[in-house]
Parts: C-alpha cells; structure tokens; sequence
C-alpha cells in the first residue's frame, strides 16, 4: 500500500479516533482522582503500551499494511501522547513538586514497557 493517500487517510482516520480516546479517558481520570497527578495520560500511555505490544505479538513487524497504518500508526499513535507527558512533567517540576515529577518520569517509562511486554506475551499464549 505504501504511502499513498489511502495509506494517509488510515493514519488520520486512527489519529482522529485516538485523539478522542485520550481525551475522553484523560477527562475521565481527571474528574475520577483530580489533578494533583496526571493519572489520565499515565492510564492513556500504559494501556496504549499494552495495546501496542498486544498489536506487535499478533502481527509481528510493523508495517504499512492497511491494519497496522489505522490501528497502530494511526489510533495509537493519537492514543498516546509523549507531549501530554512531557508538559505535565515540566508543569509538576516547575510548581515546585520535584518528587512527583520524577515519579511521573519513572512510572511512565517502567509502566509502558511493562505494558507493552505484558501485551506482546499476551498475544503469545
């Protein structure tokens, strides 16, 4: 398929889906545990970890077929967010809470690759 104009409307079609997922569930988190700690793109960046891994076991190598440009280029990668993260993380250090913008750092980075593992052996057994 390549990188015609199907290939771009799958990735866009995926990006506009994933995009309203991590709003609706960041939202979600927000109203459910409050502010204070960015639950809603650490939920958002785990499960789509563990979607992706999941994706990775079923499908093997990422590739452009039509699946893979919607699924995971497209819904996941507007699932997940490294800005989200990364300006939540940089707001949380400059109010001063050092603590939990390093456990923001940490708990990101060892719960998306613990997810992404989970979801590739999931797809394995």
């Amino acid at each position: 398929m390549g990188h015609g104009i199907t290939s771009l409307l799958l990735v866009a079609l995926g990006g506009a889906l994933g995009g309203l997922g991590r709003f609706a569930i960041s939202n979600t988190m927000a109203r459910l545990l409050g502010n204070a700690f960015p639950w809603g793109t650490l939920v958002v960046n785990a499960s789509g970890a563990l979607l992706a891994g999941w994706l990775l076991g079923v499908y093997g190598v990422p590739n452009t077929q039509p699946f893979w440009l919607l699924a995971v280029a497209g819904l996941l990668g507007g699932y997940t967010t490294v800005s989200s993260f990364s300006l939540q993380t940089l707001e949380l250090w400059q109010r001063g809470q050092a603590m939990r913008a390093a456990l923001n750092m940490v708990a990101t980075l060892l719960l998306g690759v613990a997810t992404a593992a989970l979801g590739w052996w999931l797809a394995q057994a």
